[in-house]
């Protein structure tokens, strides 16, 4: 996530000069301390958060659990994860249903902070979650509030009750007791009442918010928050908190440049659970929030069980098993090519997934410069083939080549590299079918890999070396008869044996007398 860029990097360079060192003195952790109160501060963390963070992990990091340990530096780094984690809110906190439905949520916030468009984002994920949700427009007050949530609605496949037309016309305490009555009869299970922000804190909004809480008496409020506001959250959400009241905050414009202070002090500060966070413009970049997978991305240790679901999310198991009977069945096709980069762009932004791995940090040059447009360039020239030369590449000659470039708005140069991408990977992809490792194009053969995909090893056949060709004749009819081949003489002269040319090989005898004068 690029809100928390800078402060990963500062917070990563600091925890890495502490490695190498066998022990850890006072004015090591002071420093490593000063650094990191330095870092928080410039990424707009409250005051009061960044003392109490740093006095716990300078607690921790002078005490016995590092002094003791085998190796204190990641200790210090495993202190600083856990306090990251705690900051965040320890545990995460899942959503409370209502006993009986239908359960509402209330959204609250300023306004420019993304409200609305989360109202769809989160009935979205309602709706993958086996829910149904309805979304009820009480913003009655910010021009085209309403027509945005319809739209929005309408993206998520989610019904929009929108009774007033809005732009300061209509009540919206009435229009929110009333959607969830509607949603009541209806038998939609989740009511999301989208409210009113204003540009700043006022009595007027603070009143009409509490009014529409009063009616509804939801089961959620959440207080929806902007991650790049930087200090002015803490005072925001104290200010909610006492006028409103929430059960939880979401964080929004998580995908943003700025530098992420929100999310480290508006759980401390308000004792408020992080929920959700936003971390794109699609209706798909929004997930439950987990603390410390977040505190592990801060860190630069990859979220890879975040990873893993959103993979899970977006491929179908039947599918999956389909396409590794074709991989090893030499039956894979530009068309399957074609359905595997979709389901991979499915999950949403690659440049996200690939910053999820642990040590991302270090490619971030590679992560800036990669283009996700590449995908669709990709599907182009694909879907600009026939049927017949997407299922067998051999057919695209030349003048095909040209063709297909045209009709992808391409070259042919990027049309020989995506065929050449998709004949690399079959391969590869039939070599781990059959259980084998690949070979990596640039990377030589991996050590230990000489099956499957890499090159067959030949047994070394058993024959005699001896120079003489009547010698090695009667060695090897001696081998072939199952006997071993006689021993050959030694060509040294050490202890007397074998000096000379032509001496008889030692006895068993004389072997035996040697070894016991040199006391084995």
């Amino acid at each position: 996530m690029a809100t928390f860029g800078s402060l990963s990097d500062r917070l990563a360079e600091t925890l890495k000069n502490l490695r190498g060192k066998g022990k850890l003195s006072p004015a090591d952790v002071d420093g490593t301390v000063r650094e990191i109160r330095r870092a928080l501060l410039d990424a707009d963390v409250a005051l009061d958060v960044v003392k109490s963070f740093t006095a716990a992990i300078r607690e921790r990091a002078l005490g016995d659990e590092v002094n003791k340990a085998l190796n204190p530096a990641q200790q210090v780094v495993q202190i600083v994860n856990e306090e990251l984690v705690e900051i965040l809110g320890g545990q995460q906190r899942r959503l409370e249903f209502a006993k009986k439905p239908p359960t509402v949520i209330m959204l609250a916030g300023l306004q420019g902070a993304g409200k609305t468009t989360l109202a769809g984002k989160l009935a979205k994920w309602l709706k993958k979650e086996g829910h149904t949700p309805v979304l009820v427009a009480s913003d009655l007050q910010r021009p085209n509030a309403v027509t945005q949530l319809q739209v929005v609605g309408e993206q998520a496949g989610v019904p929009v009750f929108a009774p007033e037309p809005g732009n300061g016309v209509g009540d919206p305490v009435k229009v929110a007791k009333n959607g969830v009555r509607f949603a009541a009869d209806k038998l939609y299970d989740v009511v999301i009442v989208d409210t009113a922000g204003r540009l700043g804190v006022d009595a007027d909004m603070m009143k009409q918010a509490a009014n529409i809480r009063k009616a509804v008496d939801p089961d959620e409020v959440l207080f929806v928050i902007d991650a790049m506001i930087g200090q002015d959250a803490v005072v925001t959400a104290k200010a909610f908190q006492d006028g409103v009241d929430f059960t939880g905050v979401v964080l929004t414009k998580l995908d943003g440049d700025a530098r992420g202070g929100a999310a480290l002090s508006v759980a401390h500060v308000t004792g408020r659970p992080i929920m959700f966070a936003s971390t794109g413009e699609g209706l798909d970049d929004f997930e439950p929030f987990h603390p410390d997978r977040m505190a592990s991305r801060i860190l630069d240790l990859g979220d890879i069980l975040t990873l893993i679901e959103q993979a899970q999310g977006a491929f179908d198991e039947a599918e999956a098993l389909e396409m590794a009977e074709k991989f090893a069945t030499d039956s894979f096709t530009l068309d399957d090519f074609l359905k595997q980069m979709q389901q991979l762009r499915n999950m949403g932004s690659i440049k996200g997934m690939l910053s999820m791995l642990p040590g991302a940090k270090g490619m971030r040059e590679q992560l800036d410069n990669f283009d996700e447009r590449e995908i669709v360039r990709t599907e182009a020239i694909i879907q600009s083939m026939t049927k017949a030369e997407r299922a067998n590449s051999k057919l695209l000659n030349g003048s095909r080549r040209l063709r297909i470039a045209r009709g992808a708005g391409s070259t042919v140069t990027e049309v020989n590299q995506l065929v050449n991408r998709f004949e690399q990977a079959a391969k590869m992809m039939k070599t781990v079918a059959k259980g084998g490792v690949p070979q990596v194009p640039g990377m030589g053969p991996i050590p230990g890999a000489g099956f499957g995909g890499g090159r067959k090893q030949v047994a070394k056949k058993k024959g005699s070396k001896a120079g003489n060709p009547a010698k090695r004749a009667a060695e090897n009819a001696r081998l072939a008869n199952g006997e071993k081949a006689a021993p050959a003489a030694p060509t040294g002269g050490g202890f007397g044996l074998g000096g000379k040319k032509g001496d008889k090989a030692p006895t068993q005898e004389e072997l035996a007398s040697l070894q016991k004068f040199l006391g084995r």
